[in-house]
């Protein structure tokens, strides 16, 4: 069973920049979209930002601070994240879906932006 294996997460300070990284431990075919979720304690799951082979998408509370991009030759999807706040505090997961409607999820990251 194919699993994504996240890494980056730590503690930060506010204002500072952390960088996440999601890889499969094998191969995936068909991919559709890979997505940063995020869930802090007490609350939901959220979307944070989304790639396809074409586009990138963000929710708002995260647009024009963190960057969602794709290495292809490393087989990796990161996400760079700059000025960071404490609401930016959760776990971060790393999600797959392909075109054959399958979907993969990570263990999870833990980020926390603390002074």
């Amino acid at each position: 069973q194919v699993q994504l294996v996240e890494s980056g997460g730590g503690l930060v300070q506010p204002g500072g920049s952390l960088r996440l990284s999601c890889a499969p431990s094998g191969s995936i075919s068909s991919v559709f979209v890979v997505g940063w979720y995020r869930q802090a304690a007490g609350k939901q799951r959220e979307l944070v930002a989304t790639i396809t082979s074409g586009n990138t998408n963000y929710a708002d509370s995260v647009k024009g601070r963190f960057t969602i991009s794709r290495d292809n030759a490393k087989n990796t999807v990161y996400l760079q994240m700059n000025s960071l706040k404490s609401e930016d505090t959760a776990v971060y997961y790393c999600n797959v879906k392909t075109t054959l409607l399958r979907e993969y999820w990570g263990q999870g990251t833990q980020v926390t932006v603390s002074s």
